[in-house]
């Protein structure tokens, strides 16, 4: 059992950064490749970026690549998100997830993580 809690959302104006974290607790964090994904109002879950367990491979959606930055710590049992020249389209819940089948190299589709938290809100305004 995983248990992941998302941290550091909030509300900025477009043009600002924010760095979102997910903490892990209840499993041998390292061994996982984890995501991020997001969810906008009336809109379906998206896949937003994602990392190996190594840290070494990390994937990233068209829309956001060039602006945000996936990065871990596994001696804190964190995933980050560092999300830089925020838009209003990035307005959206945002959740972490763990790929506990893809470890190495790690999925973008949904139904490939398990885990999740309870996610946490961005909002940016223009």
């Amino acid at each position: 059992q995983v248990r992941l809690v998302e941290s550091g959302g909030g509300s900025v104006q477009a043009g600002d950064s924010l760095r979102v974290s997910c903490a892990a607790s209840g499993d041998t964090f390292s061994n996982y490749a984890m995501g991020w994904f997001r969810q906008a109002p009336g809109k379906e879950r998206e896949f937003v970026a994602a990392i190996g367990w190594s840290g070494t491979n990390t994937r990233y959606a068209d829309s956001v690549k060039g602006r945000f930055s996936i990065s871990r710590d596994d001696a804190k049992n964190t995933v980050y998100l560092q999300m830089n020249s925020l838009k209003p389209e990035d307005t959206a819940v945002y959740y972490c997830a763990t790929d506990r089948h893809n470890s190495w190299y790690p999925s973008t589709l949904t139904y490939e993580y398990d885990y999740w938290g309870q996610g946490t809100q961005v909002t940016v305004s223009s």
